[in-house]
């Protein structure tokens, strides 16, 4: 199941699925640690948390509540730890009707502590249908604390969805999940400038070889490559793709089509990448165990090898975001619907013997632990995991920690 932007606001108040038994037993696991650090009320505080959170580097967690807030259009909040005990949420941002609302995390602009945020909103014969919106905390005014740099238009570049990139040079790159010159979505460019920033569509998906229907952030190497997956298409289930600059424009190139079958498909996850250039990613679906797999791309002599690391125990329900390296070379993950109760799961896949180990962190229920993890984890230097779960709680998500 592809996740789109209306998916998680129904989440927050529709089970979508029924429990169901895991399709194949995990390896035995140490016992983690869980609890939920803070629970959303759905009033001035927002509700439906809906994707990664990014550390300030001073112990805080930011993130996007997808409603609630003053306008009820979401908010942009930072936890803070305090007494060590219980954590303090802190509006920074309250979202409006006319921004939209965010549906995916923030990403910190290169200069002063402004972030940059996609929110959506419905179209309406192919016309608007989301911003960019460029927050900036401390200013004193609301007028000044928030503005749009984009708005997008469904039948011209698609609607926004994942977080975007900010290349050295201030430059943001994003892709949109739907429409565009050929309604299978597209990568963009905004340029900064002094008026303001530009947009340049530098790759418009057909929905056939090439994939379609990006949903994640694009990542970048030093040479300024943009790497990215697309998760569906008529041809092939999801591909993973190559965006190398020319002079003049971008070339574009599939690193690898998923088939539905032991390789998995559907990558709605964006990639993660490590010092040696090797690509991490993960599928939502199929693979030899029925609940997506995680895979490595290593790049080789112009062409890049294709590896299954593991394959995932459930149900087509994996993951939907990136993955997180651990300080011991772990990856750690999270899956949407899959679990023991079908409200998604925490793992951690650990390197050992030339094999990768998978370990059950958590199983959400959907109750007072929260459910549907629409984010990955981040990790403190203590080694504990932090993410956000859509639903659960007191009703309107979570945030929660995790001590592997």
């Amino acid at each position: 199941m592809l996740l789109s932007r209306s998916d998680l606001t129904r989440l927050a108040s529709t089970a979508l699925l029924s429990a169901s038994a895991l399709a194949l037993c995990a390896a035995p696991a140490m016992a983690s640690k869980f609890h939920v650090i803070y629970n959303f009320t759905g009033g001035a505080d927002g509700g439906v948390p809906p994707f990664t959170l990014l550390p300030d580097g001073n112990g805080n967690l930011l993130g996007t509540a997808n409603q609630g807030g003053k306008h009820n259009a979401g908010t942009l909040f930072s936890l803070s730890p305090g007494d060590g005990k219980t954590w303090q949420l802190s509006v920074l941002y309250d979202f409006t009707d006319k921004q939209g609302q965010p549906g995916w995390g923030l990403i910190p602009a290169r200069h002063g502590r402004d972030f940059f945020v996609n929110t959506g909103y419905a179209s309406v014969l192919g016309g608007p249908c989301g911003s960019v919106v460029k927050v900036k905390p401390s200013a004193s005014s609301g007028e000044d604390r928030g503005h749009v740099v984009l708005t997008y238009t469904k039948s011209h570049d698609g609607c926004p969805t994942g977080n975007l990139l900010q290349d050295k040079h201030g430059n943001l790159f994003g892709v949109t999940q739907d429409g565009g010159a050929n309604n299978w979505g597209s990568v963009f460019e905004l340029t900064r400038g002094h008026g303001g920033y530009s947009e340049t569509i530098l790759y418009s998906f057909r929905g056939e070889e090439d994939g379609g229907a990006p949903y994640n952030a694009l990542i970048e190497d030093h040479a300024g490559n943009l790497y990215g997956t697309a998760t569906a298409s008529t041809k092939n289930s999801g591909t993973v793709f190559e965006l190398s600059p020319n002079g003049s424009g971008y070339d574009y190139k599939v690193l690898h089509a998923f088939m539905g079958g032991d390789d998995g498909g559907q990558p709605v996850a964006g990639l993660i990448r490590d010092g040696s250039g090797n690509l991490y990613g993960a599928t939502e679906s199929w693979g030899a165990n029925g609940g997506g797999t995680v895979y490595e791309l290593s790049p080789q002599r112009g062409s890049w090898s294709f590896q299954v690391l593991h394959a995932l125990p459930g149900g087509s329900g994996g993951p939907v975001t990136s993955l997180t390296w651990g300080g011991l070379g772990q990856l750690y993950g999270t899956n949407f619907f899959d679990g023991a109760d079908s409200y998604g799961s925490g793992f951690s896949l650990t390197p050992a013997n030339g094999k990768w180990r998978y370990r059950d962190l958590h199983d959400f229920t959907g109750g007072a632990d929260g459910g549907y993890p629409g984010g990955g984890v981040v990790i403190d230097t203590a080694g504990d995991l932090f993410g956000t779960a859509v639903l659960g709680g007191t009703g309107n998500g979570v945030v929660y920690e995790i001590t592997p």
